[in-house]
């Protein structure tokens, strides 16, 4: 399918949510999805704006924590806080409720319905994923980056 598809997506939407996929793949680069990463950032650095749930930072540190990769630790957490045009989003009681709710019905893993939840809540009408499961969740349209291959 190509790139035409996710330059459709981001220009349909204001606001996206990004899955943790999204990050580790642009981090890692992962020459499978580089080239769909690549237009994602280059895109909030311009003029988009995308959210994600604090629980992304939690799963992308897990593994340099596991290494005690501390300037590893420190170089994502720089980065990524204070990347432009994207809000880090901590799960709140509201955010909780509608992710068990969301994972109750669709039977997403928690980590997944807290992201679902986040982008519902930060009215976002778009959410980037590898994960086909979000398909499942009404309230955003769901871009799978394997769909784009």
């Amino acid at each position: 399918m190509g790139v035409a598809p996710l330059q459709g997506f981001l220009r349909r939407h204001r606001l996206i949510a990004l899955d943790t996929s999204v990050f580790i793949y642009q981090l890692e680069g992962n020459a499978r999805y580089l080239d769909f990463t690549d237009p994602i950032f280059f895109w909030l650095q311009r003029s988009g704006r995308a959210v994600t749930s604090s629980v992304t930072m939690t799963e992308l540190l897990v593994q340099h924590y596991r290494d005690s990769d501390e300037q590893q630790v420190d170089e994502f957490y720089g980065l990524l806080s204070t990347y432009p045009n994207l809000e880090w989003v901590a799960p709140t009681l509201q955010i909780a409720d509608v992710a068990a709710r969301i994972r109750a019905i669709h039977r997403l893993r928690t980590p997944d319905a807290l992201q679902a939840a986040t982008a519902i809540h930060a009215r976002a009408t778009g959410l980037v994923t590898n994960d086909s499961a979000f398909k499942r969740v009404d309230g955003f349209e769901t871009l799978v980056l394997e769909d784009l291959l």
